[in-house]
């Protein structure tokens, strides 16, 4: 008989014997909670409570609505939708639509809607459309929210003086007169004390400020107002929940089809958007969370709007309210740490729990403190710093249309009028062209702003006609696209001046971009931070205007550009231009590159920064940073700061060194430098960068005691503090990167490096005196030239670490 087959009849025990050599089978899978999850769920509780009364209590819909709407959006949503970290649930941005909804079809017509938008967003989720979803303006979102936070608070405003709030902004503020003269003080007190308490909590001073601030000051407004009003007795309306066995579900639609679809459509429009919107900014956050907090998988918004569809057919059948994703609740429990969706999950789980047992002590809450609440979060949907970017990008219009849109007429009206006002902004823009001329001494500019279509040829040829026959003329293309009739007037006008003994320079904003012959444009598809040696520039000759003595045989118009091989290890037998001063060999080579690079500036960069100098000029160099870096040829600063002309005040050597002050064989041009740009310049900011691969530390390293004295090994003196701070022992204090260890000891003498010269800037009298009166910043950077990627320097205990800069907009 066979070992493998067992000799007694019940061989069925055999089947769960696993195989000899593989691992035990695993047992179920528990279900574990992180505490940062835990805490943050807690802190998202805390806000979400009191936030969803009060949406329930402006939109007029039960108030348990609100609290099913939080429960079902924070497991239903948490669970599916594709944002771990956005808390789902009652949004002050769907207030106005359900209080329109509730106030024309009834409660439980509203839920019916709500179920049909959940659907909606199941069929946009699977047809994959989230990301199209973006393409609204932020000009439209933003007016939109902005018109539901205005409504929001004027209707909330009747409730805080003791009234009840009319059915639109209008109305409102036509009634609200006669509310002022007949305000009830017991509300009016309880709205200003929640008000007050909302606002000042989180400006609480001192150490106690910064653990009592930990608490949400929704809450603390809430409870303060709610615990007042019991102490002293007021006799104000409050909180009223019926019991949960009456509570009202949907029920079949009842209404015209054509409101109903709209309805569902409008409903549909603004949970989606809000909460796509939502996931995109829940992503911004975490990426800005340094350390393993930051690294939370990106949000998938197909998903998302399968998970907002999900939660809304569960609330409306539930009845609850529509859901959405809710900014205060995601960005708080981004603040608080949290690192899946567990969090999210919990919050609703709590919600539940306290609806369930908490009802006695919910009923104490007044709503004047509800309304003030919600009032408050009204009018911060109304964002000075929206205003202030759309104001910037020249959308202004499309904001206000939107925004009054909505406060007058409604959501849907409020979008589809923002939309048309977008759409003809975007027209304007395409077909209005800005063509000035200036008249400079000898040079004529011409320059064009914007598309040059057939509509502008007329304003074109008149300015064109305005440069005097014979005179040396630019023409600047600042634009994307012209068409053939613009492309012909602009050709007859260059071919008749050029004739006329004039000589034309047509640039575009593209780098390289130039017309020199008509019918062609040759250009230079290199980028301006190429290098010399991978320029692949291909340029036709074109024949030289009439007076001009051209020396090169291949470049543009100017005569000054070399040709395509003019740089080293060009091909044999390429014509070089020779003359005066100019020399054949590979010193020569190399004189051409920076000829060739200038005269690249000159046609491409100079006219786009030519008014920015001019103002630079007029009013001097302010710049607010003294950078202070090595001369390595790779460290651009310009590029790796992205910053532009007068923003820096660079300081470059061998090392990035700062010597100290006063000391033997110092070096008083750096430090001369550096009292120009503290006590002159009054610079606010100081940075020390230095970077990987740097040939000055690993000289340092490899410098032997007692050689000769160079000029470079006389300079390379001034770094030997920071070799001191390169301990042998690797458990000592040491500046590191966060993350990973320095790959080599020249890297460690790198950032040991930038840290002792911030000690060294410390000592020169102007810093310390600005350091003193807390008019200036020092900052360690580090650049990793190979990996592209900066380092900031953190202080710490541990010797100082260099946190990664993450590719997120600060501004947001």
């Amino acid at each position: 008989m066979s070992a493998c087959v067992p000799a007694r009849a019940d061989s069925a025990r055999t089947e769960h014997v696993h195989p000899p050599h593989s691992p035990p089978p695993r047992g179920p899978r528990r279900f574990r909670v992180a505490g940062a999850d835990l805490s943050a769920s807690v802190a998202v509780f805390l806000i979400a409570l009191p936030l969803s009364l009060g949406i329930a209590l402006a939109t007029g819909a039960p108030l348990q609505a609100g609290l099913v709407a939080a429960a079902v959006g924070g497991i239903v949503a948490g669970r599916i939708g594709g944002c771990p970290l956005q808390v789902s649930g009652p949004a002050a941005g769907l207030t106005v639509v359900t209080a329109d909804l509730i106030q024309h079809y009834g409660w439980r017509t509203t839920c019916a809607i709500t179920i049909l938008a959940g659907l909606a967003q199941l069929g946009l989720g699977c047809l994959r459309v989230a990301r199209s979803a973006l393409a609204v303006s932020p000009a439209i979102v933003h007016g939109m929210l902005a018109g539901i936070g205005v409504t929001i608070a004027v209707a909330q405003l009747h409730i805080v003086l003791g009234g009840t709030p009319q059915s639109s902004v209008p109305d409102n503020l036509v009634a609200l007169p006669a509310q002022l003269a007949n305000l009830r003080p017991a509300d009016l007190a309880v709205s200003v004390l929640t008000l007050t308490l909302l606002l000042l909590w989180p400006r609480l001073p001192g150490r106690a400020g910064q653990l009592l601030g930990k608490l949400p000051a929704a809450l603390i407004a809430v409870a303060g107002a709610t615990a007042v009003a019991a102490l002293t007795g007021l006799r104000l309306p409050k909180v009223d929940l019926p019991s949960w066995s009456s509570h009202a579900l949907a029920t079949l639609p009842e209404g015209p089809v054509l409101g109903l679809v709209a309805a569902v459509l409008t409903t549909t429009l603004v949970c989606s958007v809000q909460s796509l919107l939502g996931a995109v900014a829940v992503d911004k956050l975490v990426a800005a969370r340094p350390g393993p907090a930051g690294r939370v998988k990106r949000s998938n918004l197909d998903r998302e709007l399968l998970g907002q569809g999900a939660a809304n057919i569960v609330s409306g059948s539930l009845g609850g309210l529509p859901i959405a994703g809710v900014a205060v609740r995601s960005s708080a429990n981004v603040a608080a740490g949290a690192v899946s969706r567990n969090s999210t999950m919990l919050h609703g789980v709590l919600v539940v729990i306290a609806a369930l047992l908490m009802v006695p002590a919910l009923e104490f809450i007044p709503l004047a403190s509800l309304a003030s609440l919600v009032m408050a979060v009204g009018l911060k949907m109304v964002s000075l710093n929206h205003i202030r970017t759309v104001t910037r990008h020249r959308e202004v219009r499309v904001y206000a249309v939107t925004t009054c849109g909505v406060v007058f007429f409604g959501v849907l009206e409020g979008v589809a009028l923002g939309i048309a006002v977008a759409v003809g902004v975007a027209l304007h823009r395409l077909t209005r062209t800005r063509i000035t001329h200036e008249g400079g001494e000898g040079v004529h500019h011409v320059h064009v702003r914007g598309q040059l279509t057939f509509l502008a040829v007329p304003r074109l040829s008149r300015v064109l006609h305005q440069v005097p026959h014979g005179a040396d003329a630019v023409v600047e293309l600042d634009g994307s696209f012209m068409d053939h009739a613009a492309y012909e007037t602009l050709q007859d006008w260059q071919k008749t001046h050029t004739a006329q003994g004039g000589s034309v320079d047509i640039t575009g904003r593209r780098p390289g971009i130039r017309i020199s012959e008509p019918a062609e444009v040759d250009g230079c598809r290199c980028r301006p931070w190429t290098p010399w040696r991978n320029h692949q520039c291909e340029r036709t000759p074109a024949a030289p205007p009439p007076g001009t003595d051209r020396q090169a045989v291949t470049g543009g118009t100017d005569g000054t550009t070399p040709g395509p091989a003019a740089g080293p290890g060009g091909p044999a037998g390429t014509t070089e231009a020779t003359g005066p001063g100019r020399r054949t060999g590979p010193a020569g080579a190399t004189g051409r590159e920076l000829a060739r690079g200038i005269s690249a500036f000159q046609r491409n960069t100079a006219p786009l920064v030519r008014r920015e100098l001019a103002r630079l000029a007029r009013e001097g160099q302010q710049p607010s940073q003294l950078f202070l870096t090595c001369a390595d040829s790779r460290v651009v600063t310009s590029m790796i700061t992205s910053s532009g002309p007068g923003d820096l005040f660079v300081v470059r050597n061998v090392g990035n060194f700062v010597p100290l002050p006063g000391k033997e064989g110092g070096d008083d041009s750096v430090a001369a430098a550096i009292e120009y740009a503290v006590d002159v310049l009054k610079v606010r900011s100081v940075t020390v960068c230095g970077h990987s691969g740097c040939g000055a530390m690993q000289a340092l390293l490899s410098a032997e005691p007692g050689g000769a004295r160079t000029p470079l090994q006389r300079w390379l003196r001034h770094g030997l503090p920071s070799l001191e701070r390169v301990p042998g022992d690797k458990s000592a204090r040491r500046p590191r990167l966060a993350g990973r260890e320095p790959a080599d000891t020249a890297e460690q003498l790198c950032l040991a490096n930038v840290v002792q010269q911030l000690e060294h800037l410390r000592a020169h009298e102007s810093v310390s005196r600005a350091l003193d009166a807390d008019d200036l910043e020092l900052h360690g950077m580090y650049f990793h030239v190979g990996e592209a990627q900066a380092y900031l320097l953190s202080e710490d205990s541990d010797g100082g670490v260099f946190e990664r800069v993450l590719e997120t907009d600060l501004t947001a």
